[in-house]
């Protein structure tokens, strides 16, 4: 027997819905598609403005599912005591009291997760992780997140911050500030812009991070360095995962993970600066690609999240 689930990703970008089949075990190792669509979130145009967006979508797309009662929605950012989001990169959600505004426009029930949290989810329980206690989630595309599930169930933790691996800070003296205000942030150095400002600041030439890696593998110097770098910064942030956490497998999804050196010369790294004699922790590449974050949301509704 079969449950249908709807999930919604909101992006600062694009915003995605899904409805899915999944069996009712609590730890599904498959599932069907049933629909799938995109929309622009238009955040440029403000808060008032995206959650009027988001609220007509998610109308639109639920009307053919009126059997489902709850919808899980994946978001960056968490809130705080009083329900307002923070540290949302779609910084017009920032300071708002956004669950309430869309929930309020709605008749379904709607659960709200970190995105980085809803991948995680999706990987630990439908993708790459499955199978495995303790897994860790890790997201690195145009910014750094992570979240860490037991047996499927993620972990929020009392500020909502559980996972936050982005803004744990890596070399304090970088001079740059992060857009949180801290400063040697690890979304500094392994996010896909923080690697194509290394670059910039070494050549004084703007590439993107795929170019970089091309220039590199044809000896191009600064390249060279700077991937050097981004291996050896991932080793020593990837090995406080391990030292902290010790957890059974670590998935890496966003853009970044497509890197396949982050699996060879990278795995090395993390070896260099573990803090045991062996290392036996999986680092492993997504298996649902760009559709973890809305299966994880849609996967909110039918298991307890803690």
């Amino acid at each position: 027997m079969s449950e249908l689930a709807i999930g919604i990703d909101i992006g600062g970008t694009k915003t995605e819905a899904v409805a899915i089949s999944l069996p009712s075990r609590s730890h599904a190792e498959s599932f069907n598609i049933l629909n799938r669509t995109r929309i622009s979130t238009q955040a440029h145009l403000g808060f008032d403005a995206l959650v009027k967006n988001i609220a007509a979508f998610i109308a639109q797309f639920s009307s053919a599912y009126p059997e489902v009662t709850a919808i899980g929605i994946g978001m960056p950012g968490s809130t705080d005591g009083e329900g307002r989001v923070q540290n949302s990169n779609t910084t017009c959600l920032n300071g708002q009291f956004f669950h309430q505004a869309l929930q309020g426009a709605l008749a379904q029930k709607l659960i709200f997760a970190n995105d980085a949290n809803c991948f995680a989810k999706a990987e630990a329980v439908l993708g790459a992780g499955s199978g495995h206690p303790m897994v860790f989630g890790i997201i690195m595309g145009t910014g750094v997140g992570g979240g860490l599930t037991f047996d499927g169930a993620f972990r929020n933790g009392p500020h909502s911050i559980c996972g936050e691996w982005g803004h744990t800070t890596l070399w304090p003296e970088h001079p740059v500030p992060c857009y949180c205000g801290k400063y040697g942030c690890v979304e500094q150095f392994l996010s896909g812009p923080g690697v194509e400002s290394h670059y910039r600041a070494l050549s004084g030439q703007t590439a993107p991070l795929k170019n970089i890696l091309q220039l590199a593998q044809m000896g191009d110097a600064f390249a060279v360095q700077c991937i050097d770098t981004f291996l050896d910064n991932y080793g020593r942030a990837v090995s406080n995962l391990i030292n902290i956490l010790d957890p059974d497998a670590i998935v890496l999804g966003g853009g970044v993970s497509n890197v396949d050196l982050l699996y060879t010369r990278g795995y090395s790294r993390i070896l260099k600066y573990v803090f045991s004699s062996e290392c036996h922790t999986p680092v492993v590449k997504n298996q649902l690609g760009d559709s973890a974050g809305v299966l994880g949301a849609a996967l909110l509704c039918r298991d307890d999240c803690h």
